[in-house]
Formats: structure tokens, sequence, C-alpha cells
């Protein structure tokens, strides 16, 4: 090789030496780890024990893949302390087409170390509710247009009672608010994300496609799929706990972290409908075990799901006012079986069952709503038992009496003999004493007339 081509060869050396400090070999996987549906306690627990044995299985990125409509604030809470500290760079996607980063999402997304998504997705809709579902200062208070309405004679209440009442009920919801916001601007500054627009997707419940977060500077790429995605953020600086850190991505292999079939359970279980079922399971085995003790399998099966119910309640946002209503429910549609009250007391007891069905989860979280079809299900079949009850009361009312002294008068015997104004006579096989106050003879007719004891006093069936 001649002297003139060494010092090209040295400056090519360099620079490809130079090349491989600014970017580290891609070693390690990627956990994919997935976010789908309502966000609840068991999420968290499901993303906080993989992204432990992401890190220990050696994986150097995470990849969450989003799609949630929302969920709890504490469940959301949660994962957003695991991922800022993440010893792993968190890399966010809402995928595949069609996926939605809403609510609680949105902050998740936030606070992931890159923020990417799939085309035809979005994100938004930060707005926390609070129990009851009870809109935000900005509506009608009463104090506009509308409040100086005349709705007719009677009494009116003093405009500044009502702008105090507002202004006193409004100042819990303003701390909700203000607390959500300055969360998610303390996120977006974190990431050097737009906090301008995450503001206003919890004050306004604004929303952005994956096309218009990225021109906003609300994410930071539109990925098609994951394997493009991890292409996509190789070379690309994050900020870590510990400072500055360089991905490199393109390549590695993904791994599925799925949540184990204990993880799988509590999802089920936390299910609003399901625990309301095992609850009401719970309940109704125990009652039956209490009418036919002995019988062991209701109340055995009663016992489990009562407990399993109680604990899907103690996670969920319970209302312990609809927790109540629908015990005193239970217990007035039994004490109607045992006190006949008429239908009194059972169609009592269904309202307060219904009642408290309504407000047993009283929040307007999405996936934690309460599910009306399932409540207007039960309440009618418990209606129509009900009336059933009471149908077959009042019907039995009408019966004739077939047992008892009531069922001896009027019937009619045999006389088989008689003397004295004594003698005996024979009744549905049964041979019984009898007593007139005239003569007889045997194979004579006879009708009850009254009941003495053992003694029946009797008289001609034609008299």
């Amino acid at each position: 090789m001649s002297k003139r081509w060494w010092p090209l060869l040295l400056c090519v050396t360099f620079l490809a030496l130079a090349s491989a400090q600014e970017r580290p070999t891609a070693v390690g996987h990627a956990a994919l780890i997935e976010i789908d549906g309502a966000i609840g306690p068991a999420t968290t627990g499901y993303f906080e024990k993989a992204s432990r044995q992401a890190v220990s299985d050696g994986a150097s990125v995470i990849v969450l893949r989003i799609d949630t409509p929302g969920g709890l604030d504490g469940a959301t809470r949660d994962i957003v302390r695991t991922i800022l500290n993440s010893p792993i760079p968190v890399i966010g996607y809402v995928a595949p087409g069609g996926a939605r980063a809403a609510s609680a999402g949105t902050y998740i997304l936030y606070a992931c170390h890159v923020a990417a998504m799939a085309p035809a997705t979005h994100l938004g809709s930060a707005t926390p509710v609070p129990i009851g579902g009870r809109p935000f200062p900005g509506g009608d208070r009463g104090d506009g247009p509308a409040a100086d309405k005349d709705d007719g004679p009677g009494p009116r209440a003093d405009p500044s009672d009502q702008k105090d009442a507002a202004r006193s009920g409004d100042a819990m919801q303003n701390k909700l608010l203000g607390d959500a916001v300055a969360y998610i601007r303390g996120l977006a500054e974190r990431r050097g994300r737009n906090a301008d627009w995450a503001e206003r997707a919890v004050r306004e419940g604004v929303s952005a496609s994956s096309r218009e977060a990225l021109e906003l500077g609300v994410i930071d790429l539109i990925s098609p799929d994951s394997q493009a995605l991890l292409k996509d953020v190789d070379g690309r600086k994050v900020l870590m706990a510990g400072g500055e850190q360089t991905l490199a991505t393109a390549g590695i292999g993904m791994r599925d972290y799925a949540p184990d079939w204990r993880m799988r359970f509590l999802a089920v279980l936390t299910n609003p409908a399901v625990a309301y079922f095992l609850l009401l399971a719970g309940i109704y085995g125990l009652l039956l075990e209490g009418y036919n003790p002995g019988a062991i399998l209701p109340g055995v099966m009663g016992a489990i799901c009562l407990l399993l119910g109680l604990f899907a309640f103690q996670l969920l946002p319970v209302n312990y006012v609809g927790f109540a209503l629908i015990l005193l429910g239970i217990v007035l549609i039994v004490a109607e079986s045992l006190l006949p009250s008429f239908g009194v007391l059972g169609f009592g007891g269904i309202a307060a069952f219904v009642f408290g069905s309504i407000l047993l989860l009283d929040i307007d979280v999405p996936g934690y709503r309460t599910n009306m079809g399932i409540v207007a299900g039960i309440a009618t079949v418990a209606v129509l038992a009900m009336a059933a009850t009471v149908y077959l009361l009042a019907r039995s009312r009408r019966v004739a009496v077939v047992t008892g002294e009531q069922a001896l008068l009027q019937s009619e015997l045999v006389v088989s003999e008689f003397g004295d104004g004594r003698g005996w006579a024979r009744l549905k096989g049964e041979r019984w004493r009898i007593q007139a106050d005239q003569p007889l003879q045997p194979g004579d007719r006879v009708r009850v007339a009254a009941v003495d004891g053992l003694t029946l006093r009797v008289k001609k069936a034609h008299d």
C-alpha cells in the first residue's frame, strides 16, 4: 500500500471509533408490556411486576403498548411513579391502529421517556372525573343569564346565596382540577413536551390524533409497528435519573411480558360486574344455608363468593351508602318471606336494592361504571318473584282448609252405631265418636256441626 493512503486510512479508522463511542452496541432485548382496557389495581400490579422482571432479565428498554379509555387516579399515579423511577428507558406506544390513550392513558404517555403513536390513534380527554361525575367549573352556576329568569310566583333564592353555594361547591373541584393540571405539566416539562396542550387536555378535555399530536410536540414520533418503533428510536437521547442515555435498539429482539394467571384472575375479579355478582351470590348462598341447615354446598360457595366479592370491592372505589342499601334491601326481602306484609317489605327491599346497586360504584371513570343492564335484569327478576309470591299468598287465602279442626266442620260422615245420643261414625276411613240431639240409625249420613275435643257434634245431613 502506498504511503499516501495512510492518512486517509487513519481518518476513516478514527471516525469509526468515534461513531462507535457515540452509539453503544445494541445489547439485551426490548420488553413488551401492554396496558389494554381500564386502568385499575390489577393493571398496576401487572405493570410493576413485569417491569421488575424485565430489568432482572437484562432488558435494555421497555415498550409500553397502550390502549385504554382511562382508569382510576391512584392506579395511574402508581404506574407513572414506576416509569419515572425505572432504571431503563420506557417507550410509550399507543397501538395498534384505532387504539387510544384517553384520560389516564395521556398521563402515562407523557411520563414515558419516549412517546410514540401508531397511525389512526389518538390521545387526550384527560379531565379528571370526581366521584359522582359532577361537572367541573365552567358550566352553568346559576350566576349567568339563566339565573335572572323568572320561574313564576313564589319565593326566590337570594342570588348572593346561590353564588356562595356555587363557590363552595366548586372549591373541591377546583382543587382536583388544579392538582391534575400541575401533575401533567410537571410530566410534560420533565420530558420536554407541549405542556400547554397537556393543560388544555385536562381543563377542556381536548383530544388529538397521532398526526396532530406530532405536529403539536405532544409525542416524539409516529411508527407503524413495534419493530419499526425500535428502529426509529435508535440513537435517540433520553434523560434518565443518572443522566442522559442514548438508546441502542436497532436489531434487538422483543420479548412479550404477558400477565400471569394471578394477574388475569385479579383483572377479572375487579371487574365491577363480576364483583357485583360475587357479592350477591355470597349473600344469597349464606341465606340458603340458613334456610336449609346442613345443605353445606350453598354455605361453602356463598362464603367463598362473599369473601372474593369483598376483596374486589376493597380494591374498587365503592360507595358505602350504596353497599348499605343493598344489604338493607336483601334484609327486607328476607323479612317479607318471614313476616308476610303483602309485598310492602318485599317491594321496599327491591327499591333499596336497586338504588344501592346504582350508587355502589358511584364513579364516572370509563370501565368502572355500574352496568345498568345487569341491575335492571336482577331487579326485574326480583320484582317478578315478589309479585308471584304475593299472588300465591293471596290465592292461598281463598283455598278451602283441608287439615285441622276447620277442615272437619261441615264434613259428612256415615253412622255405624248409635244409642242414647252417642255413637260412632266413619270419616275418610277413620272412626270418630259422635254425639247428636236427635235419634240416628246405622247408615245415616250426618254432617259435623261442632268439634268438642275428640267428639264430633253432628246432625242429619238433610237438616
